[in-house]
């Protein structure tokens, strides 16, 4: 699921992005209001988080034009707290409105409510090789006609970027990256969740034949369920 985050303070950008990447979601970045229409016109996004003090055009106007053409969740980022710039932003199409500070945790929330009420289902969130099956939105495995396998946000982030590089060995600092972003995770924290994602979908992860180990390169989906 790709989420736009719009933000001209970069630092507070790269905090909800590093947060929002360690929930599963796929993070598309921009710093002004020209930036962000011309992203969210070539990314399709699922839901925007957009700032309301923008250079070149403002939150507010980004709102407006995105509402004249699609109904894609959005929800408000604004240090004001006056009653009429909430209004104005509910009035002008935007689903919900977070006033900063505030934490991750509440902005991850207030994500999976917005989505729910939108009854949002993304394409491209089902990823299917042989028998077996990765939702990514319910962050489900199923192999054939089994019970479904349920993984952590971290596990289906990496394991769908295996599945949509299936047959290639991926590098280590590839996966590191993809799964924590550029600054975050290490080779400790990889070989860890890649054992607790074997554990899961591997029928004996002490002889692993789903994902491989590929000493010196990396590791990779290699093998058809």
């Amino acid at each position: 699921m790709k989420i736009l985050v719009v933000d001209d303070d970069h630092v507070l950008a790269d905090v909800i992005s590093f947060a929002l990447r360690k929930e599963g979601y796929q993070i598309i970045l921009a710093h002004d209001g020209v930036t962000a229409i011309h992203r969210w016109q070539e990314e399709s996004p699922d839901l925007i988080i957009l700032d309301v003090n923008l250079p070149k055009v403002d939150g507010f106007s980004v709102c407006e034009r995105i509402r004249q053409e699609a109904d894609t969740p959005i929800i408000l980022l604004t240090v004001r707290r006056e009653e009429d710039d909430i209004v104005h932003g509910l009035e002008l199409g935007a689903d919900d409105y977070i006033v900063k500070p505030f934490s991750p945790r509440q902005l991850a929330a207030r994500i999976r409510a917005t989505l729910r009420r939108a009854g949002r289902k993304p394409s491209g969130s089902i990823h299917e090789i042989g028998d077996l099956l990765l939702d990514i939105y319910r962050r489900e495995v199923r192999f054939g006609e089994d019970e479904p396998i349920y993984l952590t946000p971290l596990e289906a982030r990496l394991f769908e970027y295996f599945l949509l590089h299936y047959g290639h060995v991926l590098p280590i600092e590839d996966l590191i990256s993809h799964v924590w972003g550029p600054k975050g995770g290490d080779r400790d924290m990889l070989r860890q969740l890649i054992h607790r994602l074997r554990r899961k979908i591997e029928p004996d992860s002490a002889h692993p034949v789903l994902i491989e180990t590929v000493p010196g390169i990396g590791y990779g989906l290699v093998q058809r369920a």
